[in-house]
């Protein structure tokens, strides 16, 4: 692997991700049955019956399931349930929609305008998420495309609900590999391997069972030990000689991973760049959860290797289930993560009322490069600029319980369970630690939570950077779920960073410098 793979993310979210106020030495990001049904889609021209299952040793042809590809759902649904991406009359395909989608993302997968999307019910909402199984007819203006089988469920790369009772600690400990010894010093703090799982997965919202499985295939870091010294330096394999080491290494398997998982949830991704410059057009029938497992691939692997390494027979998903199990088993239980009936709850600007603060960043990435552009920058009006810890106070949008509050991030959890994979979080950074506010603590709305500085992150100047979770899943600010807060609709701008708040026939500008076009009171 050279530095040019690494380099390879979609120039402009790349770019503009490396402006992203994110933490840097921590996670080094520069600022992302039933289940099946939904995510189950073929090219076959009918229905899959029983009988097209390959029973022993499957040939590798794209119509015939590889033999780890899950029987339930996809086998056991009727003719009518069963999801499909078919020609009609070829020039056309037949799509029933999957939880999380939206008019424009399918424009997008499908390389068409949403005008030409067309619904037996008539008028689809561009802004709107779409109900599961809703049948669409869509152009067909990119012919078949291979690789189409769905690898693996949303909640499985999602840090979602079911990893609510996975023990990290107790899992390496009794695979007793290599990682169950393994220290690593971050901002010389000492770290176990399991420590340094647990950090990256929390903070990126990324599936611990999945960094595992990973690790374990790339160099059998979990149950075995690393083959040469290049698989010590290197347990994933990108090789960038300012990454060295699990801690970093995994940072850039993360970045990976969110750039496929939210780059497909907004239909912006449409095509793989291989480490050889080969390219491919998406499957625009697939899952985001199977997107990001391509995605990361396509960095690490040619295309030949790579279709190997997730389509035949022993490779990662042998591995994955060998280690954890049916990940589609487990999805049942948690997805949809993302319904179509979900609603932001009622949140407040996070200052005091009767204060004035600057919107100094529109919508832009939620966490690191990749994620979804979920996140809002505010900063206290001051004569002083720079970095210091500000007298002002943020404060709690809404009620919840503190479940993390650490290196300038503060977590709430707004359904008190204390389990930040489950439903709606808000996640807080640039927090000072000086009065902040600790883990346990239940706070209510504008309650006191800490102080703007430029504490968890690389910025030049304080503010505090506020963003939403829901189920694991980072949510964007704009549409299907616009950020609302006392009253104000986020809009994104054409670049990360720009974009305005509205409120009536009121205007807010994102502005940087704080300007007063970015001024905004409650």
């Amino acid at each position: 692997m050279n530095l040019r793979s690494f380099l390879f993310i979609p120039g402009v979210i790349l770019l503009l991700g490396l402006a992203c106020n994110f933490p840097v030495g921590r996670a080094t990001q520069q600022p992302g049955d039933a289940i099946q049904q939904t995510l189950m889609v073929t090219l076959f021209p009918t229905p899959i019956s029983e009988a097209t299952l390959p029973q022993i040793e499957p040939t590798r042809e794209e119509t015939e399931s590889p033999p780890y590809f899950p029987k339930t759902g996809l086998h056991t649904l009727s003719p009518e349930e069963v999801m499909t991406v078919t020609p009609v009359e070829e020039q056309f395909f037949r799509y029933l929609t999957q939880t999380g989608d939206t008019i424009e993302a399918l424009a997008g997968r499908f390389g068409v305008s949403p005008e030409q999307i067309q619904s037996a019910k008539g008028w689809l909402s561009p802004e709107s998420l779409l109900p599961a199984g809703q049948e669409l007819i869509i152009p067909n203006q990119i012919g078949l495309v291979e690789n189409s089988w769905a690898l693996i469920p949303d909640s499985e790369v999602i840090d979602s609900p079911s990893t609510v009772n996975f023990n990290i600690f107790t899992y390496v400990q009794e695979a007793n590999g290599f990682l169950a010894s393994y220290q690593e010093e971050i901002d010389q703090e000492p770290y176990s391997g399991a420590q340094v799982i647990e950090q990256v997965a929390i903070e990126n919202s990324i599936n611990p069972r999945l960094l595992l499985a990973i690790l374990e295939f790339q160099s059998h870091w979990v149950y075995g030990q690393p083959s040469d010294a290049k698989h010590m330096d290197y347990p994933i394999g990108f090789q960038v000689p300012e990454y060295r080491g699990l801690y970093k290494e995994l940072s850039l398997t993360v970045r990976q991973l969110t750039t496929g998982y939210y780059g497909w949830r907004s239909g912006k991704l449409t095509t793989l760049q291989f480490i050889n410059h080969q390219q491919i057009r998406l499957a625009p029938e697939l899952n985001a959860g199977s997107i990001a497992l391509q995605m990361l691939f396509s960095q690490l692997y040619n295309q030949q290797e790579w279709k190997k390494v997730l389509y035949d027979p022993g490779d990662f998903l042998h591995t994955y289930q060998s280690m954890f199990g049916d990940p589609w088993k487990r999805a049942a239980q948690v997805e949809p993560l993302y319904p179509e009936t979900l609603q932001q709850p009622a949140l407040e600007l996070p200052f005091a009322p009767g204060t004035t603060w600057s919107l100094t960043g529109g919508p832009h990435n939620a966490w690191g490069v990749g994620s979804a552009q979920g996140g809002l920058d505010f900063a206290p009006t001051s004569s002083q600029s720079g970095c210091y810890i500000s007298p002002a106070w943020a404060t709690a949008s809404a009620a919840g319980l503190v479940v993390r509050s650490d290196h300038g991030v503060l977590v709430i959890d707004l359904d008190g369970d204390g389990h930040e994979q489950t439903g709606w979080n808000l996640v807080y950074l640039h927090l000072a630690s000086l009065d902040r506010a600790s883990v346990g603590t239940w706070v209510n709305k504008d309650d006191r939570l800490g102080h703007p500085s430029c504490e968890g992150g690389v910025t030049t100047g304080l503010h505090v950077h506020i963003s939403r979770k829901y189920n694991g899943e980072w949510i964007t600010a704009g549409p299907p779920l616009p950020f609302v807060l006392s009253g104000w609709l986020a809009h994104p701008g054409i670049y990360p960073y720009l974009g305005t708040l509205t409120k009536g026939d009121q205007v807010v500008t994102a502005k940087s410098d704080g300007s007063h076009t970015s001024l905004i009171s409650r």
